[in-house]
């Protein structure tokens, strides 16, 4: 098992990231989202609440460039459902699960993202907490290798996750250009401390000059209610 804050400090540009765990009481279930920036278009968000879910939002709105990348819903939750990924598929899972739809299957309509020649991978999870019972899945949409002519698609599920432990994956595995898209399955990785405790770890262990927002949540799995969140801006208004 890694540890979180050193996979971060050795990496100066993981990009996007998502953590999925359980809490080391074992009393929640845990998840984190982290997006940083080199291009000014990318540092100029923010996290705001938008219902139970966040969306991202341009900090100073008369220096947006290109919207299409950057502002969406992050996180969405549906019923017993918490959805967490990079880009606007957000939407697609949160439609695909209303139809009746499984994860990897609303997954199943995306690719990774237009913008060669990094080609960005979406990376998505998705939280099911109900009646006690947890468990989680992990997505990456990558091209192959490089080339956008293939879409490589890996879901991996956990049912019933340890105390203590979770699963992290991000975008890209080292800064780069172009940027190195994420490879192998999601890292296993240590999951400490209480909400405010695992916040500053994961903010204090991103690069300072790429970091760009954090959005933390705590679900308590016997009730399946949320019981707390944290957002941390490096822009804060």
């Amino acid at each position: 098992m890694l540890q979180l804050d050193q996979e971060l400090k050795n990496n100066a540009y993981p990009g996007r990231g998502i953590v999925i765990g359980r809490s080391e009481d074992g009393e929640y279930a845990v998840t984190a989202y982290f997006i940083m920036g080199r291009s000014s278009n990318s540092r100029n968000r923010v996290f705001v609440t938008e219902g139970e879910g966040i969306r991202t939002e341009a900090f100073d709105p008369s220096k947006l460039e290109d919207p299409s990348l950057i502002i969406y819903a992050p996180v969405r939750v549906l019923g017993s459902h918490t959805i967490v990924t990079n880009g606007d598929q957000t939407d697609t899972v949160f439609e695909g699960l209303k139809a009746g739809k499984t994860f990897e299957q609303s997954l199943r309509s995306r690719e990774f993202e237009p913008d060669g020649p990094n080609y960005t991978p979406r990376i998505s999870g998705l939280m099911h907490v109900e009646k006690g019972n947890y468990s989680y899945s992990l997505s990456i949409l990558k091209s192959d290798g490089g080339s956008p002519d293939c879409c490589c698609r890996y879901t991996f599920d956990y049912d019933r996750p340890a105390a203590g432990e979770g699963h992290f994956i991000h975008t890209y595995m080292h800064d780069g250009n172009p940027l190195p898209s994420f490879q192998g399955e999601p890292k296993k990785v240590q999951i400490q401390g209480d909400i405010d405790s695992f916040t500053k770890l994961v903010w204090d262990s991103l690069n300072e000059e790429n970091r760009v927002s954090l959005f933390v949540r705590y679900i308590h799995i016997a009730t399946g209610q949320t019981a707390a969140s944290r957002i941390v801006n490096k822009n804060e208004k």
